[in-house]
């Protein structure tokens, strides 16, 4: 079948789970393309590794709410135009939406009536939480649109990929799906190419032990909460052999760099940016832990922590507060502390770093898990059945031999 994937909020193959998916449904004889906003020197349609990529330049603003609406109403433009023009050279069989945002089940239900494909959701995040946890004192309105739409979104679906049973449950509940029309496919990590390599001592700046964190940094991921526990590590408990590297971007990086340098932190924690693999690989084969700082709010309890699984690829044990979801997946490759207090967060890392044999202990417990449970390859199975599973004879696909020619890496869009 050809599958036609769309992302909203990650460019491709920088979204770690789409990607994986894409290799998943190609190596199961699939045909497929994504759609999605470029990164940082993309071009506008290319190529990588058979799945052809589609890419729209993407509206950025200034993180208020009605910037939110600017950029999903400019995304789903840029997503139905592209859609169509993929349509016209390859028909498609199977349209997978990610979100967040919960828009484009209208396109699902359009290309299903105009040729008959099929519409699967794979849900990210809870878009309703997620508001919730970036404008706590906005009205009730906009939470109960944004539940319209998941609502909507479900509905339409003609299956509903969960991250994990919590979503599972909201899909089954307020979605209102038949149970046998959701599957929990896990964000598991690559075990074979996330593990823990040589060392690099320049990664520590020249101190002894290095915490690390990788991944986005918006209002709801709790970075502004490991600067703040640095800041009572150093500056209140005197200790100046830790190293914070911090990998990742977002909504909220120009603001946690200006609280890192108001609380005179830059001798000690860094900021990379977006981080290529190369050094991810490099910092979290150095690190001594690893920091999950998602504080306890209605999303992030029931969410599952992608930073958490890729930590336990590299056999680093976690600092995290004490979340459902979080326990599920590190269980005993974790040191929780109370959720939201950031004194507590800070004892419970230094606590962990003053203890090699316990880090060690939990270090080997997080890799056993990766490798016998979380990994991709524990999931790739149930995701690429629920493609298997799907009816081919709705297809209206071209032959497999009449591939689009003019799918060579070039620079438009």
């Amino acid at each position: 079948m050809h599958v036609v994937i769309v992302v909203q909020n990650l460019s491709v193959p920088f979204d770690r789970r789409v990607w994986l998916e894409c290799q998943a449904l190609r190596d199961g004889g699939h045909r497929v393309s994504v759609i999605c906003p470029k990164g940082p020197g993309d071009p506008g349609r290319s190529v990588i590794d058979e799945v052809a990529l589609y890419k729209y330049r993407p509206y950025t603003g200034s993180g208020r709410p009605l910037d939110f609406v600017v950029e999903y109403l400019w995304s789903f433009a840029a997503t139905a135009w592209l859609l169509a023009r993929v349509w016209q050279r390859r028909r498609f069989d199977v349209l997978q939406a990610c979100n967040p945002p919960d828009i484009f089940w209208p396109l699902g239900l359009a290309f299903r009536i105009v040729g008959g494909s099929h519409f699967v959701f794979d849900h990210h995040d809870l878009c309703p939480e997620l508001f919730e946890s970036r404008f706590p004192k906005r009205g009730r309105g906009l939470y109960w649109a944004l539940r319209a739409l998941e609502w909507c979104t479900h509905r339409s679906a003609d299956h509903v990929i969960a991250t994990n049973e919590s979503y599972r449950q909201v899909a089954i509940g307020r979605g209102g799906k038949l149970p046998g029309d959701v599957t929990v496919v896990r964000t598991g990590p690559d075990a074979s190419t996330l593990r823990r390599q040589a060392p690099d001592p320049s990664m520590r700046g020249g101190r002894q032990l290095l915490a690390a964190y990788l991944g986005v940094m918006g209002p709801q991921d709790g970075v502004d909460i490991v600067v703040k526990a640095a800041d009572i590590i150093v500056h209140s408990w005197g200790r100046d052999d830790i190293a914070f590297v911090l990998m990742g971007t977002g909504d909220c990086f120009d603001e946690l760099v200006r609280l890192r340098d108001d609380l005179d932190l830059g001798d000690y924690v860094t900021f990379t940016g977006r981080a290529s693999d190369e050094l991810v690989t490099r910092v979290l084969s150095t690190a001594d832990v690893g920091l999950s700082p998602d504080p306890k709010n209605p999303l992030n309890d029931v969410s599952t922590m992608n930073k958490t699984m890729e930590y336990m690829a590299f056999g680093l044990p976690t600092v995290a507060f004490d979340l459902h979801e979080t326990r599920v997946s590190a269980a005993d490759a974790a040191i929780y502390a109370e959720p939201n207090d950031i004194d507590l967060y800070a004892k419970a890392m230094v606590q962990l770093l003053d203890d090699p044999q316990l880090r060690a202990s939990m270090g080997a417990i997080a890799r056993a898990r990766v490798e016998d449970e979380l990994a991709w390859g524990h999931q790739r199975a149930a995701y690429v059945a629920i493609y298997d599973s799907l009816d081919p004879s709705r297809s209206l696909a071209l032959p497999a031999g009449d591939a689009p020619a003019d799918l060579a890496p070039t620079d438009e869009g």
